[in-house]
């Protein structure tokens, strides 16, 4: 049953691999800016996307007809009976000669701009310890890095830290960004934190059971198989507070600051797929290594003989 053993330990160095390169890269989150940037771009920034439909209200004429106009019309010129100054909507004074009577001029119509396009997003790619602006998607942001006005990566943050907060809000949604950042900054700590124990449990088992099978200690390998075991799980508790991060950060509020349009795309990098084979490849290491001993075990008493009645 060393074959057995054998493999599982070669998996489970694999998995050590995977998950080295996955603690060494940032790649766990990408974010593609690319074609919400060109529709911003583009005169008035409307999505053209089948079935959307701007409503911006408070930025629509009134629409009254020639009823409403008329009677503007006749405000107007009691108005300049009393002697009272006329002011224009663009607060400016009425032109010299021209007859007030006269209907309005025709306003422009009102080109609508998406809410989204007043802030910038980059792509970006991100992992446990920076992130990243993406080589080659922003023409403008890489003229910026080379002047070195904006660096190409920031770091991470771990420490709690009021000068990230958004000024100029009210002060219960101060109070609840400051909330939510807490939120935040646990469970980026508990996926730095669990999937670091991972590692260093995994690599521990993995010293174990080669001196298990070095010297044919099946109780080594089976604690080799236990602690394999125990590390996937730290690892399943840290790619889960990881997914849970992400989302929380979709979905704080405010969405006008926090949240990403429908057209920027963004998931899961490569990073993170390595993460997730490493655990798988460090379960099945853990399943084969606690079995090898057990095959071991009733093989070892299926062939040790009977001992007759009355022999010695």
């Amino acid at each position: 049953m060393r074959l057995l053993a054998g493999a599982g330990l070669c998996l489970a160095l694999c998995a050590l691999a995977l998950l080295a390169v996955a603690l060494c890269t940032d790649h766990w989150y990408e974010t593609d800016a690319r074609r919400h940037r060109d529709r911003c771009r583009k005169p008035g920034g409307k999505r053209n996307d089948p079935g959307y439909m701007y409503t911006p209200g408070q930025h629509l004429p009134l629409r009254g007809g020639e009823h409403s106009r008329s009677r503007a019309v006749r405000a107007g010129g009691e108005l300049l009976q009393r002697g009272v100054r006329v002011i224009s909507r663009a607060g400016e004074p009425p032109v010299p000669g021209r007859d007030v009577s006269a209907p309005p001029p025709v306003p422009r119509p009102y080109l609508a701009v998406d809410s989204h396009c007043t802030r910038r997003f980059n792509s970006t790619v991100s992992g446990l310890w920076k992130k990243c602006h993406r080589e080659g998607y922003d023409k403008d942001t890489e003229d910026l890095i080379v002047k070195g006005i904006v660096q190409r990566c920031t770091p991470v943050r771990y420490h709690y830290t009021s000068s990230s907060l958004p000024t100029n809000l009210p002060i219960n949604v101060t109070k609840t960004i400051r909330q939510d950042e807490w939120h935040a900054l646990h469970l980026r700590r508990m996926t730095a934190g669990f999937i670091g124990m991972a590692v260093s449990i995994i690599l521990f088992g993995w010293l174990i059971g080669v001196l298990g099978c070095c010297k044919e200690h099946d109780l080594m390998q089976y604690v080799a198989g236990l602690l394999f075991l125990m590390g996937g799980t730290c690892c399943i508790i840290s790619l889960c507070t990881c997914v849970a991060g992400i989302n929380f950060e979709l979905s704080r509020y405010p969405r006008s600051v926090y949240g990403l349009p429908e057209d920027i795309s963004h998931g899961y990098g490569w990073s993170m797929f390595c993460a997730w084979g490493g655990l798988g490849l460090t379960l099945l290491s853990g399943f084969l290594c606690t079995l090898a001993p057990s095959l071991s075990a009733s093989q070892s008493a299926v062939h040790k003989p009977r001992q007759e009645n009355g022999a010695v």
